[in-house]
């Protein structure tokens, strides 16, 4: 998919990986199509397509390609590491490369195939200073002065992970909007809870910034990881089941890599109708 807006319309992909599902707009070579409106309308499930994020593709002077990651409510996301590798996977597809250079808001980041159907992408040094992450004010980043003693992560953007006894038991869906908003931070936040499985193994569930419950995150799957390595509980290897699949996130000195299946679910074309009344 390499087509920018016509008169027939705009196309896109439906992509997802472990269930974090997103839709893909190809703008190279076009003038930037999608706005904050846009983005939201198309991310209604009733009314639009439905998305965790949008991802838009532009052209990059020093990468492969450039990405840039829409939340449902029309906020831009610093990091998104499935969509990340979905893309990674497209192209690799579509140009028979094995690794890439993708520029994010993140940084340069670098993608290659992990074999077995599997993408790999390196998601880069975990942010540890409080205003990196960040807060509204110096703290202990591994224990947080909020109730649950939870860890602050930055990976491009802002996480809170909890450790706790089940993860299945917490009430994300209440917790969840709180927790994004509380004022320790001022950009909000993404909320993992995360209960240790074996110490190489976790069970994971997010309430993602601007998106609400999704079924993966691959930028939380990293600060997890990291969270429960500097916690003690892991080592830096470590396998992550969330609630579209499973992820694996191996924390090296040069960086976070984060490692999962992607699929193409689907191409389709929003219509002229629907791009005049949103944009």
């Amino acid at each position: 998919m390499r087509e920018t807006q016509q008169s027939n319309g705009l196309p896109f992909m439906k992509m997802h990986g472990a269930g974090n599902d997103f839709v893909v707009i190809d703008q190279r070579g076009a003038p930037a199509l999608v706005t904050a409106s846009l983005a939201r309308a198309i991310g209604d499930r009733h009314t639009g397509v439905g998305f965790d994020q949008l991802v838009t593709l532009d052209d990059a002077a020093d990468a492969d390609i450039l990405l840039t990651f829409w939340n449902s409510d029309g906020s831009i996301a610093g990091a998104c590491g499935n969509a990340t590798r979905c893309v990674a996977r497209h192209l690799m597809t579509q140009t028979g490369k094995a690794a890439l250079t993708i520029r994010t808001a993140r940084g340069l980041l670098h993608a290659e195939d992990a074999g077995d159907g599997l993408t790999r992408v390196n998601m880069g040094a975990p942010q540890l200073d409080w205003a990196e992450v960040p807060l509204a004010r110096p703290a202990d980043l591994l224990h947080l002065p909020l109730p649950g003693d939870p860890v602050a992560v930055g990976m491009g953007n802002p996480h809170c992970i909890f450790f706790v006894p089940n993860a299945e038991a917490v009430d994300v869906a209440n917790l969840g909007p709180a927790l994004e908003h509380d004022p320790l931070f001022p950009e909000r936040t993404n909320v993992e809870f995360a209960s240790l499985i074996t110490p190489d193994h976790l069970r994971m569930r997010v309430w993602e910034r601007g998106a609400g419950i999704t079924l993966a995150c691959g930028s939380g799957t990293c600060a997890t990881a990291v969270a429960a390595a500097q916690r003690g509980l892991t080592g830096r290897s470590v396998t992550i089941d969330v609630d579209g699949g499973t992820l694996h996130v191996d924390w090296r000195d040069d960086g976070v890599w984060l490692t999962g299946p992607t699929a193409h679910v689907f191409d389709g074309i929003l219509t002229p109708s629907f791009l005049a009344a949103h944009k």
